[in-house]
């Protein structure tokens, strides 16, 4: 008798070990809803719908795109934390709804370390620092010496307090001893058009947002965000290389699950994401056109990049004395 309870209890373990493998092999058994939590038209809901396309082909399954817009990420991302850890739910988001929100937010819904299951980063790029034509600085050394010279006098475009431009300019006032002026404006866009008719000198916007600015001299860029200069504007020095390594402005585009998802699972969806990422027809038509870098990388990967800006953002966040709501 023990021995055939023991023989069943070794087996029953082993179909329980082998299931999760399978499971993923199976995968997808239905519609797979990508979650975007941001409105219909920008930049990630056109690189999740790109990717919805290409991976149906994969899964054999459709792959619906959702808009769950609103709250600074916040509903969409709570659907996708609540939803069933079998992969049928996923998140396709931007750098703020895992990093910045836990700073700007009392109390959220999700569990930025714990909710999600980090699947890949797709894609980053470094945000452009833009000026009005006419503004005198032509680089950021120049941007910090005329706000020395007359304290108040640069005034800068954010999104709202707790956005990239406020903890950027923000974060850099205080550790140069200078003082900005904040204008808050309600979006990339409009931000960008204040930068770009004179309303205010500078701000932060992304290559796809104003890279068409820049080009056309709408706008001049002082200088970029990132660990290197992007390929669309090899001119423009990195923030970094500007003499200011400790101001963050980068966005980045990640595919999440909901957390508990097996790693099986996650290392499965991961392994046909990138490798649709990779090809070079992709690449070029949903990454680099946009002026983002692919990256592509592992889970591990991702939640280690994620850490790293969380620590980053931190003391931004503290230095801008953005308070949480």
């Amino acid at each position: 008798m023990r021995r055939f309870l023991t023989v069943a209890l070794f087996t029953a373990m082993l179909c329980t070990l082998s299931a999760v493998p399978a499971f993923a092999q199976t995968f997808p058994a239905k519609t797979v809803l990508l979650v975007v939590p941001y409105p219909a038209g920008g930049s990630t809901d056109a690189l999740a719908r790109a990717l919805a396309i290409e991976l149906g082909k994969i899964w054999g399954q459709s792959v619906v795109v959702q808009n769950a817009a609103g709250a600074g990420s916040i509903i969409g991302t709570e659907k996708v934390a609540s939803a069933p850890p079998d992969g049928h739910t996923l998140l396709l988001t931007i750098d703020p709804t895992v990093v910045s929100n836990r700073f700007l937010y009392k109390k959220l819904p999700y569990d930025p370390d714990k909710s999600l299951a980090p699947i890949t980063m797709v894609a980053r790029s470094g945000q452009l620092i833009i000026a009005h034509p006419s503004f005198p600085a032509n680089n950021l050394k120049e941007l910090v010496e005329a706000a020395r010279r007359t304290p108040g006098s640069v005034a800068y475009a954010s999104y709202g307090i707790g956005t990239q431009p406020h903890l950027l300019f923000e974060a850099m006032g205080k550790r140069e001893g200078v003082e900005f002026l904040h204008v808050p404006y309600k979006g990339v866009a409009p931000a960008s058009t204040a930068a770009m008719s004179g309303e205010v000198q500078v701000t932060v916007a992304s290559p796809a947002a104003a890279g068409g600015m820049v080009k056309g001299g709408r706008v001049k860029a002082l200088a970029i965000g990132g660990l290197q200069r992007s390929s669309l504007f090899p001119d423009v020095p990195t923030i970094a290389e500007s003499g200011y390594p400790y101001a963050a402005a980068v966005i980045w585009f990640g595919l999440f699950a909901p957390g508990g998802t097996s790693a099986q699972l996650v290392e499965r969806i991961n392994r046909d994401v990138t490798g649709i990422a990779k090809r070079p027809d992709f690449t070029k038509k949903y990454i680099s056109a946009f002026g983002l870098d692919l990256v592509a990388d592992t889970p591990a990967e991702f939640a280690a990049a994620i850490q790293a800006d969380v620590k980053v953002t931190a003391e931004m966040v503290k230095a801008s004395g953005a308070q949480p709501e």
